[in-house]
């Protein structure tokens, strides 16, 4: 066993500086043995010191809603891309993101039970020090013809028990999150019967009213699809689904930085009204040329047009971006709609909170970044911290 202590390290809800003891155990891994305030002396024999210098510590990423990356969109996956499924986690986890959900949007049911069966089958050979596989976000194929946007609509299907169960076949237990249109079915029976079985209930692609949607926030929906896409604009008569969850204890509204999806001074407004992390969490949304330049990629049987990392149908439907959970971070930041810390909490802890994960280091696996913000520049510089 080794021990290492990171000094003068300024934590997200944590005031002042804080010291963090590291204890590598036999197999290999480091976890966050104890924090201290930077002035408590009572330490442990040191190995190894990590001055941060005043700069922010925090976990890595978790990422709700991705759709691929490296060419690879998780739909399409099949029983031999395991070692690219592989390379994504590499890779994710190089951008600073510990933990993700696949994300299959609505696809033939074909696809969706093969695409599970690979990430099933991958979940049980995962290894530490990549990103981590930590369950399967269905986003579809119960959705509003109406507020599709870039799903395909001939694989679109009612919100039924019946079909709820043919998507999710034997797979029930690596599904994290279901993303649905509540005002498909009215009696809640679906939504109640998904969180019995632990899994989380999110509304997107909607035209749900308030009424609808606070209904479905009583039979366990806690959470909101990329907040202002695919759903009603927030209306000071008709406030909708999002006005719901706004107000809605307990539930938590995704959303994407990348200046596209959702124009600064709303994402600022909405931020306010979220109280930030209390109903709000960042999220990628990134499809599969995340990591891969800008040019023309396939979407299902269409083709989309990646252009300053933003991605397009021909017919001028955003489909997504190809930029990472962190960029998020770096974007919030730059655009001064909040402070770092904040920033950080968005993409580190909200998520984990969203989908009950541990928020609290001590005794967790020590995945940390290191996070400085250049005021001259205006550029968020972050990085792995590495105990080696």
């Amino acid at each position: 066993m080794s021990t290492a202590q990171i000094v003068n390290a300024r934590v997200p809800r944590m005031p002042g500086l804080q010291q963090l003891i590291i204890e590598r155990d036999q197999t290999g891994l480091s976890r966050i043995l104890e924090i201290f305030p930077q002035n408590n002396s009572s330490l442990p024999s040191i190995d190894r010191q990590i001055d941060l210098e005043g700069n922010w510590c925090s976990f890595g990423g978790v990422d709700l809603q991705i759709n691929g990356a490296l060419g690879l969109a998780f739909p399409d996956l099949r029983s031999t891309d395991l070692e690219k499924l592989q390379e994504i986690c590499d890779f994710l986890w190089q951008q600073g993101v510990d933990g993700f959900l696949p994300t299959l949007v609505t696809t033939s049911i074909e696809n969706f039970q093969r695409s599970l069966a690979v990430i099933a089958q991958y979940m049980k050979q995962q290894s530490p020090h990549r990103a981590k596989v930590l369950g399967v976000h269905l986003e579809g194929p119960c959705l509003n013809p109406e507020k599709r946007g870039a799903h395909p609509q001939e694989y679109l299907l009612p919100l039924t028990l019946e079909n709820i169960q043919r998507v999710i076949g034997e797979y029930e237990s690596i599904i994290k999150i279901v993303t649905l249109a509540p005002e498909l079915e009215d009696s809640g029976i679906v939504a109640q019967l998904l969180r019995q079985r632990g899994i989380f209930i999110s509304l997107g692609h909607s035209q749900a009213t308030h009424n609808q949607a606070m209904d479905a926030f009583a039979a366990g929906a806690t959470m909101v699809t990329h907040a202002f896409n695919a759903m009603p604009p927030l209306h000071h008569r008709q406030p909708g689904l999002l006005g719901a969850a706004l107000v809605q204890d307990g539930v938590r509204a995704g959303f994407i930085a990348d200046g596209q999806h959702v124009h600064v001074t709303m994402l600022e407004l909405f931020l306010r009204a979220a109280q930030f992390d209390q109903h709000a969490f960042l999220v990628s949304d990134a499809l599969s040329p995340l990591g891969l330049p800008d040019g023309f990629y396939p979407w299902d049987r269409r083709q989309m047009e990646v252009r300053n990392g933003t991605a397009r149908l021909p017919d001028g439907t955003l489909a997504g971006t190809t930029l990472s959970l962190l960029d998020g971070v770096d974007n919030l930041v730059q655009w001064g709609v909040c402070d770092l810390e904040q920033a950080i909490i968005l993409a580190t802890d909200a998520p984990r909170r969203a989908i009950g994960l541990p928020v609290e280091y001590r005794g967790q696996v020590a995945t940390l970044m290191r996070w400085h913000f250049d005021e001259q520049s205006g550029v968020v510089e972050r990085s792995r911290i590495s105990f080696d």
